[in-house]
């Protein structure tokens, strides 16, 4: 069963196209003209091995919220598309994740129901042109549209670049394995009732 999904996202504010292969090799072509966050979004794609086509165009005349968010939503949709009714998948994840000075962790549970839970601060307002506060919103939009209860805790860190790149590859490492299909589960929903959500 291919597990590969496309979804196109059009407003006022933002055009987005993405295609997700959850069985992938984590081969990107990310384009969403913000640099810094295309740099995250490699991340995310490579340490999930989810192959991930992004191309957002937005209103980056006003800032880089909108192409932040809907990006986050399309991929999320995506996401939750190609997992179906998510038979078979490994389902919770948990991670500690380490790059340089600082430490990260995430912990998912692939379920069908929305949630984030964000505990990370950055000691300044911007990475570079980047707003920080957008990471946040970011991961937001995509638990909310893939359907997944998502925790994130930075654990101690000082470089804010390190702190924001550390979320996303643990996001990236902790979905890897709650979507991979678990031969044990023998194609079953992993729950007790029968389905998720």
């Amino acid at each position: 069963m291919s597990r590969t999904a496309s979804v196109s996202r059009k407003t006022n504010e933002t055009s987005v196209a993405v295609t997700v292969n959850i069985d992938g090799t984590g081969t990107s072509s990310i384009s969403t003209g913000v640099g810094f966050f295309d740099h995250m979004l490699d991340q995310l794609s490579r340490h999930s091995l989810i192959d991930m086509d992004i191309k957002t165009e937005g209103d980056l005349h006003v800032d880089d919220h909108h192409t932040v968010e809907d990006t986050g939503i399309a991929i999320g949709q995506a996401i939750a598309k190609a997992l179906g009714d998510r038979r078979g998948i490994t389902r919770y994840a948990s991670l500690d994740l380490a790059m340089d000075e600082t430490m990260t962790r995430a912990a998912v549970d692939v379920s069908g129901r929305p949630f984030l839970v964000w505990n990370v601060a950055f000691s300044a307002p911007k990475i570079g042109s980047f707003d920080t506060e957008l990471v946040r919103e970011f991961f937001n939009a995509l638990a909310q549209h893939a359907g997944i209860t998502l925790h994130i805790q930075n654990i101690y860190g000082a470089n804010n670049h390190h702190i924001s790149e550390t979320c996303f590859k643990a996001v990236a490492r902790v979905l890897r394995t709650a979507t991979e299909i678990d031969p044990r589960q023998a194609g079953r929903v992993p729950s007790t009732k029968g389905s998720l959500a």
